[in-house]
């Protein structure tokens, strides 16, 4: 991959770049790492294709062409749609970032589809699945406080339908303590989501028996050792859960999620109001949760209706 730690134009641009997006984006490290290494990728490709080394006015010349060539590429590569189009969206916000900056404008970028990405719909787990996965979760810690934490963690992401890292940047002090927990979602934008009894008493049982001192500032879920709990670990906790019980692999943590919005759904939610209380920023995204809905309705016609039956039996 070409090498950007020289002080051509192009690398102090994809250094900028990287910097604006942690920090007036306020895109996660895990983020900015995938959007260098995307542009990279790109730059290194850009240097075979052209038989050159990239500048930033030879990027204000690129012809749609060079980005197809990219693209196929990929693809000849086995990268699949979804990646393709997450790739190409980085190079969009790229090329957007050094138009506004004014070191180079590339209108072809613009010409180019996105590729066609097939429409996922969510797994959720059941609602006797959900349920027994919060009371699995602690079973394999060693120490009685972690496994309160890890209870309490389960608890919040199907109680209040967060996402894994906003479950994880809450502080001590943001922990609920009424009906109401303030959550700082995707773009820094903040949003209000209703809090059950059930997950104040799990998260406050595990603060009562945290040996760690509970300063507002610390994160409100901690490692053994009193830091920040590790994403990975607390995706590891949730995996052992689903083994033991013996669920599919779609039986993550971000399927308790997906879980929450299915059975708000199913039990007459408004669509709008999921919207809102997942933090989508398309209704289109939320409205995946119906046809998961609507399978589960036509499952349950298929095996009660006295029709499907007769036709079943034959």
């Amino acid at each position: 991959m070409i090498d950007l730690a020289d002080d051509t134009d192009i690398a102090a641009a994809h250094r900028d770049f990287l910097r604006w997006l942690s920090d007036e984006r306020r895109a996660s490290p895990k983020t900015v790492e995938a959007y260098g290494r995307d542009i990279r990728q790109f730059l290194s490709f850009l240097q075979v294709y052209e038989g050159e080394p990239p500048t930033l006015k030879r990027l204000s010349r690129l012809e749609p062409r060079a980005f197809r060539a990219w693209l196929a590429e990929r693809a000849a590569d086995g990268v699949i749609p979804a990646s393709r189009a997450r790739q190409l969206s980085a190079l969009r916000t790229f090329f957007a970032w050094t138009a506004k900056t004014g070191r180079a404008e590339c209108p072809a970028i613009q010409m180019i589809r996105s590729p066609k990405v097939p429409r996922a719909v969510p797994k959720p787990l059941s609602q006797p699945d959900a349920e027994a996965m919060i009371g699995t979760v602690g079973d394999g810690a060693r120490q009685e406080w972690v496994a309160k934490r890890d209870v309490a963690l389960a608890t919040l992401l199907y109680g209040c339908g967060l996402r894994m890292a906003e479950a994880l940047a809450l502080s001590v002090g943001e922990a609920p303590k009424d009906d109401q927990l303030t959550v700082t979602g995707k773009g820094n934008k903040q949003r209000m989501v209703p809090v059950l009894p059930a997950v104040r008493a799990a998260i406050a049982d595990y603060l009562a028996a945290c040996p760690h001192a509970a300063e507002a500032e610390r994160p409100l879920f901690v490692g053994v050792r009193g830091g920040a709990l590790d994403s990975g670990q607390a995706r590891r906790v949730m995996r052992q859960a689903r083994e033991a019980l013996g669920l599919p692999e779609s039986a993550s943590a971000h399927a308790l999620r997906h879980s929450f919005a299915t059975h708000l759904l199913a039990a007459g939610g408004d669509l709008r109001a999921i919207q809102e209380l997942l933090g989508h920023s398309s209704l289109s995204t939320t409205q995946r949760y119906t046809e998961v809905d609507s399978a589960r309705l036509m499952a349950e016609y298929a095996k009660a209706h006295p029709r499907a039956k007769k036709r079943d039996d034959g």
